[in-house]
């Protein structure tokens, strides 16, 4: 009897095992989405393998790096006999290559760019194309075959990227969680339409200008100022849940346009950060 009170407390506060499966699948869906997006992303280190002087060697290059930084590259277990370089220039520039030599220290080389006559390009946006140049005896190889592009960015305090990242996060999940109610025979679409979009509001079109403020100098690069695709994909989002908050109050069926928004949401979302972020070789 008391098992009985217990699960009808629970199905009258909506917490039935069907919606928290919902949230559940949800959950797994968004942080699926989420880190599909930020591994295939064009900031995320670049890694692989080439073999050297019969000997397999690892690398890991960053492709994002603050203003207040030098980037550094290094590389293990190479042999003291190997020569390595850096070689870099502004990306699609006519710039001439520089060459760093790295240090090998006990099998450990490595090395910081851009030297001193470069410093004054680290700045917000600015973008560099590298590569690291392995020597010995007549030999030599490029690691990677084809040059890495990283790009600069401000320093964005923490706090600011930690509320920035769970709110948007938590969009995200909203918004995926949405889309069930679609199966939900005792839906309420308005409800998840304005949370949806209220905390997409906050996360995206008001925490995401300010971050990128932070790290480019600008509020807002995407339409009609530019084709920043962050800021273009995020507006679209925005703007389906707009219309699917509208139709909760308009259409006869409502449940349609928030799965729409949903799903759209889900692909913009599923599309790597930053595709299209800071493309000026210089400023």
């Amino acid at each position: 009897m008391e098992d009985n009170t217990i699960t009808g407390e629970v199905k009258k506060k909506g917490w039935s095992f069907k919606i928290i499966m919902f949230w559940v699948i949800a959950f797994l869906i968004t942080a699926g989405s989420a880190y599909y997006q930020r591994i295939t992303g064009p900031t995320y280190p670049k890694s692989g393998t080439t073999s050297f002087q019969g000997k397999d060697i690892k690398y890991k290059l960053d492709r994002s790096c603050d203003t207040s930084k030098n980037v550094t590259v290094k590389l293990e277990n190479i042999d003291p006999t190997i020569k390595g370089f850096i070689e870099y220039k502004r990306y699609k520039t006519n710039d001439d290559k520089t060459l760093v030599e790295m240090k090998n220290d006990n099998g450990i080389m490595s090395a910081e760019f851009p030297t001193e006559k470069d410093r004054y390009y680290r700045i917000p946006a600015q973008k560099f194309e590298y590569h690291v140049l392995l020597v010995k005896d007549d030999q030599k190889t490029e690691l990677p075959p084809q040059p890495v592009v990283l790009r600069y960015k401000g320093d964005v305090p923490l706090f600011i990227l930690l509320i920035h990242i769970l709110v948007i996060f938590s969009a995200m999940l909203v918004s995926t969680r949405a889309g069930f109610e679609f199966i939900n025979k005792e839906a309420n679409f308005k409800k998840f339409a304005f949370w949806t979009l209220g905390i997409m509001t906050l996360g995206g079109m008001v925490m995401g200008p300010i971050v990128q403020k932070y790290a480019f100098g600008e509020l807002w690069t995407g339409i009609p100022f530019g084709i920043d695709l962050t800021d273009n994909k995020t507006l679209i989002a925005w703007i389906a849940w707009v219309v699917a908050a509208v139709a909760c109050f308009r259409s006869k069926n409502p449940g349609r346009w928030v799965l729409g928004a949903a799903l759209v949401t889900l692909i913009i979302f599923s599309i790597p950060h930053s595709v299209l972020s800071g493309n000026t070789p210089g400023k």
